[in-house]
């Protein structure tokens, strides 16, 4: 998911402006289909990129299917794997690359390999025991648990196909297991929800880590990619300047939280309220997930600390 990995309120766009289901050809090498998944969560749905321009082509992020959970994000991705078929017809997909394991990017890898029978390749499979008491949701619920990989590539590992080459560029933070993918030859970074250009990216732990989070945007930072392809949103042209400003983004959310602290004890929904004004309602349990990212990060660094875990537990700086 992005924007449950994003809590800035973005109303979703106009659809038209988006070739939902058909193959859109954004330079040489790249092509992408748009899965027919908008929501407050998703911004335009979930991009699907098809690489290479010759025989071999490799799907990154093969997206939803549509037999999903009420109410997640999964649950418009019908006719979605046979447009992706569709625009690859002709051509021989020797690799199915994941970013991560959200509900709104792996799934379809199964019925792709069905069809096609390409190997899925990428990030490791995760599974979570939370019991989803903190804030009322679970944290693996948007999870594809029964992603199956047959290659898991760690960082530098390379894939290479008829003119194309893949290079994995580990990012955990969205997720423990989230990697990017660097299209060598294009100078193009796939950042699945580790970046997006429309809003920011929720980090939910358990799994979810804001200290590997800003570890992995200063990662990317010290890169010269020329341009990222998100999973959600358009394409980022200036990706040094984005994460600039993401890396400041990240640290005035540290400091309006020690501000906050610094005059009384505050719960996270308090917290949240403060913090983002105007926030769409159905974005609220997402902010406070990022919250409580950044009060773990602080916590962990000696600076605040929790009170007993309730529902209305406090959280409180250190002097």
């Amino acid at each position: 998911m992005a924007s449950s990995n994003s809590a800035a309120g973005n109303s979703l766009p106009d659809q038209s402006e988006w070739n939902t289901g058909l193959a859109v050809t954004l330079e040489p090498l790249v092509r992408r289909v748009l899965a027919p998944n908008p929501s407050p969560y998703t911004f335009n749905g979930t991009q699907t990129y098809l690489i290479g321009d010759k025989q071999d082509v490799a799907v990154i992020d093969p997206g939803p299917i549509g037999n999903g959970v009420a109410g997640h994000a999964d649950t418009n991705g019908e006719g979605h794997v046979e447009a992706i078929l569709k625009a690859i017809e002709g051509q021989r997909l020797v690799a199915i690359v994941c970013t991560h394991t959200h509900r709104d990017h792996s799934p379809a890898a199964r019925p792709l390999q069905a069809a096609t029978g390409a190997p899925i390749i990428g990030c490791a499979a995760l599974a979570i025991d939370d019991s989803g008491a903190a804030m009322g949701v679970r944290a693996d619920a948007e999870f594809d648990p029964l992603y199956a990989p047959d290659r898991i590539l760690a960082d530098g590992e390379r894939l290479v196909g008829d003119g194309w080459t893949l290079e994995a560029v580990a990012t955990p933070g969205h997720t423990s297991n989230h990697l990017c993918f660097a299209l060598l030859e294009a100078g193009a970074l796939f950042t699945g929800d580790h970046v997006m250009g429309w809003s920011t990216t929720v980090v939910s732990p358990p799994d979810g880590d804001m200290s590997a989070y800003m570890l992995s945007l200063q990662k990317l930072q010290a890169r010269q990619d020329r341009i990222y392809y998100p999973a959600h949103g358009p394409a980022v042209t200036k990706p040094q300047q984005l994460v600039r400003g993401m890396i400041g983004h990240r640290k005035q959310r540290e400091s309006q939280i020690l501000r906050l602290l610094a005059d009384a004890s505050f719960t996270i929904p308090d917290m949240v309220a403060q913090m983002y004004k105007g926030l769409d309602p159905r974005l609220t349990g997402a902010a406070g997930r990022s919250v409580l990212a950044h009060l773990i990060d602080l916590e962990t660094q000696g600076r605040i600390a929790r009170g007993p875990e309730t529902a209305e537990q406090q959280w409180t700086l250190i002097p």
